[in-house]
């Protein structure tokens, strides 16, 4: 990931110094689907294609992904879009859809130390240089698939959810981890991908954890200093109950 590099002043213990700190860069991409705009998006400069394909199948916009091309700032994707969308601005402010999630089926399960197995490599290096971006991971059958660092807590589940769909994953035998907080549309785009479990550093919220409920995901959050909680379907962490 490109970083920004700013001259600062930092105090730490009383002491001031001058300091050249690494800054995350934010930056604005357009999503054409088929040949048209779709919206508008700020997000980091890597891992694009990924962010193109996970997109689409994060909104429900179709059920795979034909093509993703890049140039320059704009992302072009081609696939069958099933629908029509109704728009709405989700939790960050950007746009989404409101199509309805769909049930996620799965016999996947893992148990209570892979739980902190994903947590562990949740965090990127830039992440831990910056603190300025969100950090999500996707395991495969209990090994790691894909990282991602951006900006926007949304794209690194895009970009996640896009390495899988372009390399032709099972998602229903996925894992996902997020340094983020996991309110109602971050869950759907989950559930939409068919991922089962969500493993999060972070806080849910009660709409978060009622689409979990619904749509059959397992919503682990605030997984961090060898704690978590498990909020829905715990059958899936195998040794959770002696």
């Amino acid at each position: 990931m490109n970083l920004y590099h700013h001259r600062a002043i930092q105090v730490r213990n009383g002491d001031v110094q001058t300091i050249e700190d690494q800054v995350a860069r934010e930056e604005r991409f357009r999503l054409f689907i088929n040949g048209d705009l779709f919206t508008c998006m700020v997000a980091s400069g890597d891992q694009l294609e990924e962010l193109g394909a996970g997109f689409v199948i994060c909104q429900g916009l179709a059920p795979r992904v034909d093509a993703v091309e890049v140039e320059g700032h704009d992302i072009f994707v081609s696939a069958p879009i099933s629908n029509e969308c109704v728009r709405e601005i989700i939790s960050t402010g950007a746009m989404g859809t409101q199509n309805p999630p769909p049930p996620v089926e799965s016999d996947y399960t893992i148990t209570k130390e892979d739980v902190f197995g994903v947590t562990r490599e949740i965090e990127t290096e830039t992440w831990r240089r910056t603190g300025g971006v969100h950090a999500s991971v996707l395991f495969h059958e209990g090994r790691m698939a894909a990282r991602s660092g951006d900006v926007g807590r949304h794209n690194t589940l895009d970009k996640v959810i896009g390495h899988a769909v372009l390399k032709g994953l099972d998602r229903s035998r996925c894992v996902l981890g997020c340094t983020g907080r996991q309110p109602r549309d971050m869950v759907v785009k989950s559930a939409r991908a068919g991922v089962p479990i969500i493993i999060s550093r972070a806080a849910s919220t009660d709409r978060g954890i009622n689409t979990a409920e619904e749509t059959g995901i397992t919503l682990v959050c605030f997984s961090r200093d060898h704690r978590f909680t498990v909020y829905t379907h715990p059958e899936r962490i195998g040794d959770l109950f002696p």
